[in-house]
């Protein structure tokens, strides 16, 4: 609940007609103001305080949003460490519910690995980058434990999650006045708004959809194309030479992780499921808004004390 994403979801939740007491974990707190959530701060490795929380709540839904991207808000270290261990945590403890009658995962396209068309959810996962994998496991522990307690899962598959303040390192390294690209070719990728993702979260978490779903925005984009939307410069790299990109980008402050530049030299697509059907949700927002709104910045708006006269610049 502490994640953008997360946090998002939670205000959704909030705001349903059929959401009870509702209690969220993570290891920073949430990024906006919740009315009636409850919230507890836990190390993402302290399984044993994990499981007696949950157990203790006693949950109808389990939301689990605990996919700790690397490089997003978590180092790549932290993400290997911690996504397992939290997934182990949780699903663990689905085995002492006495009421749970749903579990909801978000997974993402990661899991195809670098499939040469567009996978559907019927195509076998074969991850290659450690994200892809740490998905994978994520998706296996919580299938095992909906099956032991006999409820729905769905295993939500989400593209790149974007938006002006979510803290992706695809949307991270795309803001930079230079962005590496491979020299040939121009692979395409999709992308997913926050709002979008957060809205069928939380209707899969109403609805109890039992299966996977592929989440992304309609459409497709280029690194190409989505550099000319932000007005960035393309800086064309070859093999070798993403051993000096990666961490100069990095020490930049746009650390580039293995997924990534799956994305940007081989791309990364999915054939979206119709989730206006299956979960009852508007249709996502296209590719190029997701990348546009990823490029707007809010004005600054300057606020003065009532009856206070505004300043005059000086000529």
């Amino acid at each position: 609940m502490g994640g953008e994403l997360g946090s998002l979801a939670a205000s959704r939740l909030e705001n349903t007609s059929w959401a009870g007491p509702i209690l969220g974990i993570d290891v920073d707190p949430p990024r906006r103001r919740l009315r009636r959530c409850d919230f507890r701060l836990v190390d993402p490795t302290a399984s044993v305080t994990i499981a007696t929380i949950i157990r203790e709540f006693d949950p109808q839904v389990i939301l689990h949003l605990g996919v700790y991207e690397p490089e997003a808000r978590a180092s790549g270290s932290q993400a290997a460490r911690w996504t397992p261990a939290i997934a182990e945590a949780v699903f663990t403890a689905c085995a002492g519910l006495t009421d749970l009658r749903s579990v909801v995962v978000r997974s993402g396209i990661e899991v195809y690995g670098r499939p040469a068309d567009l996978p559907d959810i019927h195509v076998p996962a074969l991850p290659t980058s450690p994200f892809g994998r740490q998905l994978l496991h994520v998706e296996s522990v919580a299938r095992r434990a909906g099956a032991t307690a006999g409820v729905p899962t769905t295993i939500a598959r989400l593209a790149p999650v974007m938006g002006p303040h979510v803290p992706s390192p695809l949307g991270r390294l795309l803001r930079m006045p230079i962005v590496p690209g491979p020299l040939f070719g121009d692979p395409r990728f999709t992308v997913l708004s926050d709002h979008d993702a957060a809205a069928a979260l939380v209707a899969a978490a109403g609805c109890r959809y039992d299966g996977t779903l592929n989440i992304a925005a309609a459409g497709s984009i280029s690194l190409r194309q989505a550099l000319a939307v932000g007005r960035r410069l393309r800086a064309p790299i070859v093999g070798p030479q993403w051993r000096v990109a990666r961490p100069l980008s990095h020490l930049l402050g746009a650390p580039v992780p293995d997924h990534v530049v799956e994305v940007l030299t081989r791309g990364r697509l999915a054939e979206p499921s119709n989730v206006v059907a299956l979960l009852g949700v508007d249709s996502p927002q296209s590719v190029d808004e997701v990348i546009a709104a990823l490029y707007s910045w809010q004005p600054i708006t300057r606020i003065y004390p009532h009856g206070a006269p505004s300043p005059v610049s000086p000529r």
